[in-house]
């Protein structure tokens, strides 16, 4: 502690990184490197228990205030606790869009009782989530919305269709923007509502990746219930509510996710070195250029964190995406004809092949680059609008 009893932000890091390295150790200890995006099927159930693990010594939900049973730390913390995260290699998350999206979400509009009802499971990984909103007619572009939802007495009846919905599978509840006025269009009419997935009229069908692994899904929702006061914010106004937590979705655990990044991109540069890649000038110059952007990237973040204004998020997912995509090519690059060949049957990828084709869908999920730029340019630069077609 410091010298008024306060923790400073080194003795933070250091307690964080002896938590982790005695914590990451007997049954935890083959979970290092597991999980994560393209890796969700890794140690599934283990990585379950190692979460509730961190929840019981108070590790979970750092953002959120204390008064709804957050660990309520500064940025400057949290950034220190994602950075050393990473650094130790700790498994992917399993309970990601509860903890750092709906989570947040619920504090800032919720009602008391789904504040009462759903944050503790979230905090002590008792109940998992996805996230319900891309669609096949409307993957980023969600004021394009069609799923369906009616007021049948006490509740409400969900049809229609989702897409990418990560980790739906295995969890327990789903937050669904759904169009709630008939005839409505665009932004308006849509409503944010927590449907449970173990129900009658929930089909979950898995999209098989190029990667051989299925961490997406399509959510068919055929007259599902979920109970009225299951709306988050007020009804016809889900486009808001969906924005907030979309908000939350870029926040503090990116400088986590660029430390991973430093790792592979340390990783491939001494592959380089070792299978003499690196005596090409043109990849010499690239692995010397993504140091370069890491860097940029990182500056970014740090100078945008906690920044709320439109355009923010967006070119984050931008630099990150791009970045990463552009790493897997240049790891296929530095393999060569290696690069082309599994490492066994039927379809044994390496690390650097899973890279490469995972990385391909960096710059669709969560936003694509297409998207993000229509934003930025519509809504920071004042550029006009996209024609859409009618």
């Amino acid at each position: 502690m410091g010298e008024h009893g306060v923790e400073s932000n080194e003795q933070f890091r250091a307690r964080v990184r002896d938590w982790l390295e005695d914590n990451l150790s007997g049954r935890f200890a083959g979970l290092r490197g597991l999980g994560g995006p393209g890796r969700e099927h890794e140690a599934f159930d283990e990585r379950v228990s190692w979460e509730k693990h961190l929840a019981r010594a108070g590790w979970t939900c750092l953002s959120w205030p204390v008064e709804h049973g957050g660990a309520g730390l500064s940025l400057d913390k949290q950034v220190i606790f994602h950075e050393e995260y990473a650094r130790a290699q700790a498994p992917g998350k399993v309970s990601h869009l509860g903890q750092e999206l709906l989570g947040p979400t619920l504090v800032a509009y919720g009602t008391a009782e789904q504040q009462e009802r759903f944050l503790p499971p979230i905090r002590d990984v008792e109940e998992l989530w996805c996230q319900g909103y891309s669609e096949p007619g409307a993957g980023s572009d969600l004021a394009a919305v069609s799923t369906t939802a009616t007021r049948d007495g006490d509740e409400w009846v969900v049809t229609g269709q989702k897409v990418w919905t990560s980790l739906a599978h295995v969890a327990d509840w789903c937050f669904v923007l759904a169009r709630t006025e008939p005839g409505s269009r665009r932004h308006a009419g849509l409503s944010y509502l927590l449907v449970p997935m173990d129900q009658p009229g929930v089909d979950v069908r898995p999209i098989n990746q190029l990667t051989g692994t299925s961490e997406f899904n399509e959510v068919f929702f055929d007259r599902a219930r979920t109970p009225v006061d299951m709306l988050v914010g007020e009804e016809g106004q889900g486009w808001r509510v969906a924005m907030g937590t979309l908000a939350f979705e870029r926040g503090v655990a990116t400088l986590g996710q660029q430390i991973g990044f430093r790792r592979e991109l340390a990783e491939l540069t001494e592959l380089a070195r070792g299978n003499g890649a690196v005596e090409d000038p043109a990849v010499r110059a690239d692995l010397a250029r993504a140091w370069v952007e890491l860097d940029v990237m990182r500056a970014h973040a740090l100078r945008t964190l906690g920044d709320a204004r439109t355009g923010t998020a967006e070119v984050s997912k931008l630099l990150w995406a791009n970045w990463h995509r552009a790493l897997g090519e240049l790891a296929m690059r530095v393999r060569g004809a290696a690069s082309l060949v599994t490492r066994g049957e039927p379809y044994d990828l390496d690390e650097w092949q899973r890279l490469y084709l995972f990385s391909r869908a960096d710059t669709i999920y969560g936003g694509s680059n297409e998207v993000q730029r229509n934003v930025i340019a519509e809504r920071v630069l004042g550029l006009p609008r996209e024609m859409k077609a009618t």
